[in-house]
C-alpha cells in the first residue's frame, strides 16, 4: 500500500496549523525537529497506544508536516522542513517557538 504524501503545492495552512494543533503531534514535530535526519516511528517517547499513534503519525504524513518510507521492518519519519519553509516561511519556527519544549512543561 503506497502512503500518500501532498506535493508542496498541495500543502494546505489550515490541515498544518490542525495537525500542528494537537499535543501529542506538536511534540513528535518537536522531536523530528531536533533530530539530525530521519527517525524510525517506534524511536520517539510516545504515551499512547499504538492505534492512536498511527492515527497522529497518519495525520502528520497527509497534512504534509512528514514524510515517510519503509525501511526493512520499519517506518522511517522525517520532518518536511524545506517544503514548509517554502510553502508557509517562518510558521513552523514560530509555532515551534509558542509551544513548550516538553508536553509536561506549563503553557
Amino acid at each position: 500500500m503506497a502512503m500518500y504524501h501532498p506535493h508542496r503545492d498541495q500543502l494546505l495552512v489550515e490541515d498544518v496549523l490542525a495537525a500542528l494543533g494537537h499535543p501529542v503531534r506538536i511534540g513528535i514535530v518537536r522531536e523530528l525537529a531536533a533530530s539530525a535526519g530521519e527517525r524510525t516511528c517506534g524511536s520517539l517517547p510516545l504515551d499512547v497506544t499504538k492505534a492512536t499513534a498511527t492515527f497522529h503519525w497518519r495525520v502528520l504524513r497527509e497534512s504534509g508536516v512528514t514524510r515517510e518510507h519503509k525501511v526493512g521492518r520499519y517506518k522511517a519519519v522525517e520532518l518536511r522542513r524545506t517544503d514548509l519553509d517554502a510553502r508557509f516561511p517562518g510558521l513552523l519556527d514560530a509555532v515551534l517557538a509558542a509551544t513548550p519544549p516538553t508536553l509536561d512543561a506549563p503553557a
